[in-house]
């Protein structure tokens, strides 16, 4: 495991070196993603099982600790101070995103349900991590969780670089493109890197309207989980499965300490 976590460090160390380079234009998070990207998809002999359990190790806790120990940076009064808007904000992206998504991948691009739903589920509220908490209520075929988040994983980085590009030419002042950025990147590690790469109230803004849309993931496995139960999972003796929810800790964990 240490070799993978190694390895980490490594990519952290070179993110800054290459942000100290650029003149802190680009955050070492993009950076440190980029070189993972790369690294990961080359043929190297040293793969083991120690580097994947110290990558494994790094993405689920690690990780998730950083974003735990964000919420020190960001108070509660600042989520007050945003108003129940962002909270309807939230919740109309998330409508909007599952049942426009789902729609369009049955019925327009020919996906299966399951694909439709975990892609949907991972654009909507928190990339990964609810893809994986979806798979686990309903139960998906790991093929289509593999797919989903890889599709999740692309657009989300892609719209981690492009936004703040956008950003010089659209014209908003930074605590609205902050919002921005919360209400529609996917990964909370990819609204971290994107908020940060434009500037401290945009970082501040995104991370809490992305906090909340993250916190939404509960009603949400409760909710989308019961309906696609109903529909579509039953035992063989023609009775109902439940999924076991699972709900991401860390959402939790950045309020308490916030």
């Amino acid at each position: 495991m240490y070799k993978g976590l190694g390895l980490c460090v490594l990519f952290t160390i070179g993110g800054f070196l290459l942000t100290a380079l650029t003149g802190d234009r680009v955050s070492p998070l993009v950076f440190a993603l980029v070189l993972g990207v790369i690294v990961g998809n080359l043929p190297m002999p040293w793969k083991s099982q120690s580097v994947e359990a110290g990558l494994k190790f790094s993405t689920r806790w690690l990780l998730r600790t950083g974003i735990v120990l964000f919420g020190f940076s960001v108070t509660m009064q600042q989520v007050f101070a945003l108003g129940p808007r962002i909270v309807v904000l939230d919740l109309l992206v998330i409508v909007t995103v599952l049942f426009v998504g789902y729609q369009l991948g049955t019925r327009w691009f020919k996906l299966d349900p399951e694909t439709a739903l975990l892609t949907s589920a991972g654009s909507a509220i928190c990339g990964a991590a609810a893809i994986l908490a979806t798979e686990a209520t309903i139960r998906a075929r790991p093929a289509t969780t593999s797919m989903a988040v890889a599709t999740v994983v692309l657009f989300g980085s892609l719209a981690m670089v492009v936004e703040p590009v956008l950003f010089s030419m659209i014209g908003w002042d930074q605590g609205l493109y902050g919002i921005y950025i919360g209400a529609t990147v996917h990964e909370v590690a990819q609204v971290v890197a994107a908020g940060n790469a434009i500037g401290p109230e945009a970082l501040a803004n995104a991370v809490v309207v992305k906090l909340v849309r993250v916190m939404l993931l509960v009603p949400f496995l409760l909710l989308v989980g019961r309906w696609w139960l109903n529909r579509h999972a039953t035992r063989q003796d023609g009775t109902q499965s439940v999924g076991k929810l699972t709900v991401p800790w860390f959402a939790f964990g950045f309020v308490a300490v916030a």
